[in-house]
């Protein structure tokens, strides 16, 4: 089907010599979920254009740190269309080859972009069906509309980083690049996350003194049984179960990534291994008063969280090969190689020479230009497998959209394969 939307002159259109443009689909966002769509709607004929706020995959090459790589193997790399290819599919790409395998993802299907136009408003359009999406070019109407901005939109530092005394540097972890970024000096990192982690290992292996505020994030095995974890979940068919079969449907939307790190070939992060090495760990972020931190006094209580975590899916894989009579080696149990001595709820931050903090406890949503009823109370999209209650509004590359691969590279593609199939039945109709 090739359906042909009135696609257009936009310096015509701000100079009202052109009506306002109608468009089968507008796609808003171009990371992998709306390059995703796109690749499916391009290969259907079917008209549509991704709206991107700056340039295509400027997320993955401006909003990284250096060092910055996948905690996935490259094979799990499989876009709609341009699976991994190249002679490492158990490596895991660096940053620069991210960028370039999206490069070359867009280069492979042209998909119709602008880029350095996002959407300021979007709303049902008051003159007819479908909906009115506003730009700082001016003004569209589509029948369908895809919301591919992803779950992890506006970083969130706390307010109580206002407190701290203005020599000390602060940032939040999508601004930091590498250790010599910050100044000389001791460097308090909150958040124990997949980005926490990373960035603190990274300023740590630069020889960096490291304050770590420990939160409640899970951690993962990353080889076990002779075999990278990865690949044991995805032949027990763990990667395949959709949400509404998980045994934490209702929390595991919310639930932080495990941490572990592709760097150099790929391993574990254990927090402990850290203090054995130097770096100073307490308890959950609370305030900032009078130039010291106070943390809460559950250290021990989270890293043991997280080594529950650690020791459920190796129980998880355990089970699997037991009940397929698989020849793998047997591993000992973990057994915790440090455990705080005392509970410290206090840090000075002058006399423990720190100079900038590194704020790694995440992003909030921002839907407020999005003028639909299809949110909750704490302004999160109510959705079945991105499909909401406004007929033609769908949503793409969200957590745990319907699978743990929603949203990444490996099982974005499923996600816009059955928005796909809603797109073309609601074009066909």
């Amino acid at each position: 089907m090739n359906m042909k939307a009135n696609l257009f002159d936009a310096e015509a259109m701000v100079a009202g010599r052109q009506q306002t443009p109608h468009l089968p689909v507008a796609i808003v966002g171009c990371g992998q979920a709306g390059l995703a769509i796109s690749w499916y709607l391009k290969r259907a004929g079917i008209e549509h254009l991704i709206f991107e706020r700056d340039m295509a995959v400027h997320e993955w090459q401006d909003g990284r740190w250096d060092s910055f790589c996948l905690v996935t193997p490259n094979w799990q790399c499989r876009l709609p269309g341009f699976p991994y290819t190249e002679p490492d599919p158990h490596g895991f790409m660096v940053k620069s080859e991210i960028v370039a395998y999206l490069k070359a993802y867009i280069a492979s299907f042209n998909p119709p972009l602008r880029e350095h136009e996002g959407v300021q408003r979007l709303r049902a359009n008051p003159n007819g069906p479908g909906f009115e999406l506003t730009t700082a070019r001016g003004c569209y109407i589509a029948d369908q509309v895809v919301i591919a901005t992803g779950g992890y939109q506006t970083p969130f530092i706390p307010r109580e980083a206002e407190r701290l005394p203005p020599t000390i540097a602060q940032l939040h972890s999508c601004d930091y690049r590498n250790p010599a970024q910050l100044p000389e000096g001791a460097v308090l990192v909150v958040g124990t996350g997949q980005s926490g982690c990373q960035i603190a290992e990274d300023l740590h292996l630069a020889g960096r003194q490291v304050y770590l505020s420990v939160g409640t994030a899970p951690r993962s095995p990353r080889i076990y049984r002779g075999r990278e974890v990865t690949d044991w979940l995805t032949d027990s068919g763990y990667y395949d179960i959709p949400l509404e079969n998980h045994p934490q449907k209702e929390t595991v939307r919310e639930k932080t990534n495990h941490y572990l790190t592709g760097r150099d070939g790929g391993r574990e992060i254990d927090l402990r291994r850290f203090a054995l090495e130097g770096m100073q760990l307490f308890g959950r972020f609370q305030s900032i008063k009078n130039g010291q931190v106070l943390f809460d006094t559950d250290l021990k209580r989270n890293l043991d969280a997280a080594d529950t975590s650690y020791n459920n899916i190796r129980a998880s894989i355990d089970a699997y090969i037991a009940a397929n009579n698989i020849d793998a080696p047997v591993e000992p149990p973990y057994q915790p190689p440090w455990q705080p001595e005392v509970e410290v709820s206090e840090l000075d931050l002058c006399a423990a020479g720190i100079t900038s903090v590194v704020w790694c406890i995440g992003f909030g949503t921002d839907y407020r230009w999005v003028e639909l009823p299809v949110f909750n109370g704490r302004g999160q999209p109510v959705h079945y497998r991105g499909t909401t209650a406004v007929d033609g509004f769908y949503f793409l590359g969200l957590p745990w959209q319907n699978t743990w691969g929603s949203g990444r590279f490996a099982d974005v593609g499923k996600d816009a394969d059955y928005l796909f199939e809603r797109i073309e039945a609601q074009v066909a109709a």
